[in-house]
């Protein structure tokens, strides 16, 4: 039995390689804009949950003896939620905004092991520094927040931003270890039996 991960983020990989698991990477591609127009004005929560689930979906079918997992993390800073920048522009665009500011960093979680699931969001508060605007700009161009929720890392560069978090700090880097091990329990599993030996 293998932990599938549904994802291609390096930061979800480093988690549970960090953690002595070797997953099976199966990165899809999901229309997450279209996934997330098509939930109107659900709250935030529902909107990242539905689209971890939309990744775990797509590739639960191909492995039904294994676990699977689906994850999506979104930026809520004030009402407005943020995906990734994509761009230096916007990467500098946001940190001009989130600077100074507190925001919740919301990670869906979609786990499936045969017919059982658990779906769910975690919440982390994140406080942000008052970042320099010299300092704002080398890190947009330094290319590591423009594929990132909320234009940040936890666990590399942007960690010279980050002035506190509340909350789970596995979840702000991409999946959350305690959510995982609750999920596997449910199933009847052990997470012991995923470790490397």
């Amino acid at each position: 039995m293998r932990l599938v991960l549904a994802s291609a983020s390096p930061s979800r990989r480093m988690i549970l390689n960090s953690a002595g698991v070797q997953p099976l990477l199966r990165p899809t591609q999901v229309d997450e804009e279209a996934i997330a127009a098509s939930l109107g004005n659900a709250p935030a929560g529902e909107v990242v949950a539905a689209l971890a689930q939309a990744k775990a979906d797509a590739v639960a079918a191909e492995y039904p003896d294994d676990v699977v997992i689906g994850g999506d993390s979104m930026l809520l800073l004030g009402d407005k939620l943020q995906g990734k920048p994509l761009t230096v522009e916007n990467t500098i665009q946001r940190w001009r905004e989130q600077a100074g500011a507190t925001a919740e960093l919301l990670t869906g979680h979609c786990i499936i092991y045969g017919e059982q699931r658990v779906l769910e969001t975690t919440r982390t508060t994140v406080t942000f520094a008052e970042a320099s605007e010299t300092d704002i700009i080398a890190y947009a161009r330094s290319g590591e927040p423009l594929h990132c929720a909320g234009a940040f890392t936890l666990e590399a560069l942007g960690g010279w931003f980050i002035d506190r978090i509340e909350g789970d700090p596995s979840s702000v880097i991409g999946l959350s270890l305690p959510l995982l091990r609750r999920a596997l329990y449910s199933f009847g599993l052990d997470v012991s039996q995923f470790w490397e030996s």
